[in-house]
């Protein structure tokens, strides 16, 4: 096969910082966690960078991720594959559910549950991700979020996550 422009392979590359532990975080809340991260104070988690999204706003019991859609996104159907879309809820969720815990407290996801509405391609504007705490106790939280479209307000998937939150390892 003659390689024409269109049929050249393509490189992403990124680099990222060392991710900051929990135990290393000190006395934080997940509320402060965040903003931290939000100001460029603290490393953003290295899945932002891997898939193309990141944290935009967050307050105590929200959390809001844009992400930017791309062909190196594809699955073989010409859409964007849906762990796309789930990694972006997931860390909507996840985040939501942090800036609700006090220091000492961490999370981690237990149920994740995913509704794909319609396709996303390569070429869909960024994608905005609003997720909020519904319940977030002692050993359980509970968070549901939405996925819509910056430039046409379509929703492309909503999600919700059951975490167990957990006293943070070390501290």
């Amino acid at each position: 096969m003659t390689q024409t422009p269109a049929t050249r392979a393509r490189t992403r590359t990124h680099t990222w910082a060392p991710p900051t532990s929990y135990a290393d975080a000190g006395a934080s809340s997940g509320l402060e966690l965040l903003r931290l991260s939000l100001e460029g104070r603290l490393p953003t988690a290295p899945i932002c960078g891997t898939l193309g999204f990141r944290l935009v706003d967050v307050e105590e019991g929200r959390a809001v991720f844009e992400g930017d859609p791309g062909e190196h996104l594809y699955n073989p159907m010409g859409t964007v594959h849906g762990g796309f879309t789930a990694t972006l809820l997931d860390s909507a969720l996840g985040s939501a559910v942090m800036s609700a815990l006090p220091a000492g407290r961490a999370y981690t996801t237990i149920q994740l549950n995913v509704n794909l509405l319609r396709p996303i391609f390569g070429d869909t504007p960024t994608l905005r991700c609003e997720a909020t705490a519904v319940h977030v106790g002692r050993t359980i939280a509970t968070a549901e979020a939405r996925v819509t479209g910056t430039a046409d307000g379509r929703l492309y998937a909503h999600g919700t996550a059951t975490c167990a939150v957990f006293a943070v390892p070390g501290a």
